[in-house]
């Protein structure tokens, strides 16, 4: 289906009309939406799907923030502005925008407050279990592996993982994600936003011009034209369903997506680039581990060489990264039969709990088992024993507490081909949510936020920072849009 610009000129009358026009309804439209409606602007909000909600609905709801938010500071953690910037950069990997991540730092801690005032409620309780996310309604995490190496030796370790208080540990209507947005919502319609379902953005309407001045949509089957007189903010998902898409910019991934819904299809990302819009970071994925944070601590995670390769208790995040990207998609972890009832004791959803793959008396006979190179596994295990008898880990500075020489019986789990993820790229925007062509000039018109443009991340990742940047820019669009 073409995604070719229309010319306002072939438009005979339009079907609706706003202000601004905001082409998705999840965390970054429904930011924008209020943002616009509060300054003044009529706005009209297209959303796909029958209801409200995109990904972010069904996320597990981490919003990262820090540099001293109320949440951080009544659950006892110090922060700075400084010390955040200083772990995104880090974290972010090669090519992050260092520019974006100081602005976004910079105004973290009054976004925190922006987000309280929409009604959107947090628990002040820390949560600092291993763990993919709280196992009740705390609201505050270690969401990046800020606390691990080599993070907790550039930046000052803080827990910026901000989690809306859930009414249940269900997903649904109970879940983290919800609690963020029907309060967004309804901050949104209260100011005067107004939406339209089931109505999927197509193309890009462009008067003579060159400035974007509508969308042409389809609902229940039949073309519709909308006018923006401001603006148009485009906020519909990631390109991680669009099979084509992913096999061009990020082929890893191709067939494991993850944490995300099929409406993100990268179709946002194609008109804009119909107009000759520039793109930011394509290759760039987050990419989960399917193991449960619990067993990872306890155990080591070992390559197809027998060797360790990331510190098991940082970030979930970062081991599938490195898992798929740098170790041919392969892993084992090595664990002992007293670490595996610990874990299986402990707090825990057990929703991605492992039963080890192999059980052997000795690591000589596991490694055969597995049919790593003679003496491999041997030789990391035995160094691994001989640091964690004297609480160290000299290699890859696993924290003291979860130092544990690995006795026996012994198992592994088999972690091959368990990761799945999702696209951080998509199109570049100016710290205003400026949609930028080719040329580096801002197409006038078209603004856009979340998981359809390239945010913070770039090789790197932290849980919660989609929801961040997304809901962040998304009051950037809707102002720039609004103010057009």
């Amino acid at each position: 289906m073409t995604v070719v610009p229309v010319p306002a000129a072939q438009i005979t009358a339009w079907d609706h009309e706003a202000d601004v026009v905001i082409a998705g309804f999840g965390i970054a439209g429904a930011a924008a939406a209020v943002e616009a409606a509060r300054a003044g602007a009529d706005v009209l909000v297209l959303e796909r799907t029958g209801s409200w909600g995109g990904a972010a609905s069904m996320a597990g709801g981490f919003i990262y923030l820090g540099g001293g938010t109320a949440l951080q500071k009544a659950c006892g953690f110090d922060d700075s502005v400084d010390n955040m910037a200083a772990f995104l950069t880090a974290a972010m990997g090669p090519g992050a925008d260092e520019e974006r991540i100081a602005d976004y730092c910079a105004g973290s801690v009054a976004h925190f407050d922006w987000l309280v005032g929409c009604g959107v409620p947090f628990k002040a309780e820390f949560f600092g279990e291993p763990g993919w996310e709280p196992m009740a309604d705390q609201g505050l995490m270690y969401s990046g592996g800020e606390n691990a190496y080599p993070f907790n030796t550039i930046a000052a370790p803080a827990p910026r993982g901000h989690v809306p208080q859930m009414a249940d540990k269900k997903q649904g209507e109970a879940s983290a994600g919800y609690m963020l947005m029907k309060p967004l919502v309804e901050t949104a319609t209260a100011a005067g936003a107004r939406a339209l379902y089931d109505v999927r953005a197509q193309r890009l309407v462009v008067g003579s011009d060159g400035r974007v001045v509508g969308v042409i949509a389809r609902q229940y089957g039949t073309e519709i034209s909308v006018r923006a007189r401001r603006g148009v903010v485009l906020a519909t998902g990631s390109f991680a369903y669009n099979d084509a898409m992913v096999a061009r910019y990020a082929p890893r991934i191709a067939g494991r997506p993850a944490a995300s819904i099929e409406q993100h299809d990268g179709r946002a990302i194609r008109m804009a680039q119909a107009l000759g819009a520039d793109l930011a970071h394509m290759d760039a994925t987050e990419v989960a581990i399917f193991i449960d944070p619990q067993q990872l601590v306890r155990g080591i995670l070992v390559n197809e060489r027998g060797q360790r390769f990331v510190t098991e208790d940082t970030y979930p995040g970062r081991v599938g990264q490195l898992t798929l990207y740098h170790q041919n998609n392969t892993a084992y972890l090595i664990i002992d039969g007293d670490a595996q009832d610990d874990a299986m004791a402990s707090l825990s959803p057990h929703l991605m709990m492992r039963p080890p793959t192999w059980v052997a008396e000795t690591v000589a006979d596991l490694e055969a088992e597995i049919g790593l190179p003679a003496g491999s596994l041997q030789a990391t295990v035995a160094a691994y024993n001989d640091g964690a008898a004297r609480g160290e880990d000299p290699l890859l500075h696993k924290k003291a507490q979860w130092l544990k020489p690995i006795g026996s019986p012994v198992g592994a789990i088999d972690l091959r081909e368990s990761t799945g993820g999702f696209t951080l790229g998509g199109l570049a925007t100016t710290l205003d949510a400026e949609v930028l062509h080719v040329s580096g000039e801002p197409i006038p018109g078209l603004f856009a936020a979340g998981r359809c443009t390239a945010g913070l991340a770039a090789w790197g990742y932290a849980s919660g920072v989609s929801l961040g940047d997304g809901s962040f820019y998304g009051r950037r669009a809707g102002h720039s849009a609004a103010r057009a």
